[in-house]
């Protein structure tokens, strides 16, 4: 995806923003706050905060949390344009929907003590931070009409065309959204999904990642190399698994479903864990000319195994093995045989890539969603993913047992050295815990090394 080079201007909707301008009253208190756009924090710079009816403020599409949601009605429905009022009800509706705990607590936050901090907009009223605030006090609204506590929400209104510094540029809101998206506790808290598409369009809005993670407070104060280890590891959580979710989404002709992948916080895995586990066997196994000559499979072959692990991430459950995205993870376990090799190339070779055409309504004419398309998609192919599968983790379990004690030597040095064994990222409620296996590791070790030694002096 092709970088914006330039920063373009956001279009203002001045009649919007003369409804703003006249109804927006300084009745609140506080009634300065300092926000985190442009140089505001290092110069200290107060901005005045407003009163400003409910239901003139508007939520953004381009919000990180629903990017998914978004990006998935727009393929598959039509675009979503902020001005009409039925857009602003479905954008409503997917921020209901993402996180109904948080939107509980939320809700039960605001009925105690009413809305905490000001949100910010735009000068014609779309918001950048509070979306969730203002659909949780829409709702409060319905529910108690006659409340004007919910009639109203606090506000930071930026810059128009006239103002000091001008409207913010398209680029300037993505790092806004990202500051406040990360201030709190210096975590996202986006579901990865949603914070993957996010990192993504702010990198093609011309945010970099560099630049997304210096606004993070991990990271603000970081050298050259913590910040270019956070930059892979970023990369690696979320990137990488995104362009493997893209080509998924190529294969199977549903380029930009992005809710088949997951629903939301109420589908906390979905396919996506299996996508970020998937991506570590691809980069470290698949894309490494070693380890594929190690497990001795051929360059050209490559795309067969990947067409063979999305058909398994798409039928999600394969009967008595592990989780779909542990499956992943021990693909190259599966691999590690001529024969398992064979067996999940099977997969790609006898599976279908889609269903006919005219199974894609039901008996009344009417069009099957898309997890209606993947539940007769799995119906019909779940034999041949389900028998290739358990065969090829067959395989690897029977020759698992015949291992001798110097492969299961080697195979734990291989694990005491691998590129991911970190401590440094190791969080700190680990430690203990970490230090007391380090002990057993090292006494075992001691163990052996002693009987060995005996073994050698007996034999001499």
């Amino acid at each position: 995806m092709a970088v914006i080079t330039k920063s373009k201007e956001r279009e203002i909707i001045e009649d919007f923003a003369r409804e703003i301008q006249q109804k927006r009253t300084t009745t609140v208190k506080p009634s300065k706050t300092i926000i985190n756009f442009r140089t505001d924090m290092q110069d200290r710079n107060e901005r005045t905060v407003y009163r400003v009816p409910i239901e003139i403020l508007r939520y953004r599409k381009d919000n990180g949390r629903i990017s998914s949601d978004v990006l998935d009605y727009e393929t598959n429905v039509r675009p979503l344009d902020e001005r009409e009022e039925e857009s602003q009800k479905i954008i409503a509706g997917f921020l209901e929907k993402k996180d109904p705990e948080k939107t509980n607590i939320l809700t039960k936050t605001i009925m105690h003590d009413g809305q905490r901090d000001p949100a910010i907009i735009t000068c014609d009223g779309f918001l950048i931070n509070g979306n969730r605030r203002k659909m949780v006090m829409e709702k409060l609204r319905r529910e108690y009409p006659d409340d004007e506590n919910y009639a109203y929400m606090k506000v930071v209104i930026l810059p128009g065309k006239d103002e000091e510094g001008g409207p913010p540029t398209l680029l300037e809101i993505e790092k806004l959204e990202n500051r406040y998206q990360l201030q709190s506790d210096g975590k996202a808290e986006y579901y990865n999904f949603d914070r993957a598409l996010s990192i993504k369009r702010k990198i093609y809005m011309g945010l970099s990642l560099e630049e997304q993670l210096l606004d993070d407070p991990r990271y603000a104060n970081a050298s050259k190399g913590q910040l270019e280890k956070a930059i892979r590891e970023y990369e690696k959580q979320y990137l990488k698994p995104l362009e493997c979710v893209d080509r998924y989404l190529r294969q199977f002709r549903r380029e930009g479903l992005y809710s088949t992948i997951s629903t939301g916080q109420s589908d906390p895995e979905g396919r996506w864990q299996a996508f970020y586990d998937y991506s570590n066997t691809y980069s470290n196994y698949l894309q490494n000319q070693k380890k594929l000559y190690q497990l001795g499979i051929e360059e050209d072959e490559v795309g067969t195994i990947e067409e063979a692990a999305f058909d398994m991430i798409r039928l999600r459950t394969i009967k008595e093995m592990p989780k779909i995205h542990t499956v992943m993870r021990n693909l190259p376990k599966y691999l590690n045989t001529t024969e398992g090799k064979k067996e999940i190339m099977r997969i790609a070779e006898e599976v279908e890539t889609s269903i006919p055409k005219d199974q894609y309504f039901d008996e009344k004419g009417n069009p099957l969603s898309s997890f209606e398309i993947d539940a007769k998609w799995a119906a019909q192919n779940q034999q041949p993913i389900i028998y290739h599968a358990r065969k090829a983790a067959r395989l690897y379990e029977d020759q698992k047992e015949q291992e001798t004690p110097l492969q299961l030597l080697n195979d734990a040095y291989k694990k005491l050295i691998h590129e991911q064994m970190d401590i440094d990222t190791l969080p700190e409620s680990h430690y203990k815990e970490a230090l007391k296996l380090s002990e057993k590791i090292k006494n075992r070790a001691d163990e052996l090394k002693h009987k060995i030694y005996m073994l050698l002096k007996a034999s001499k």
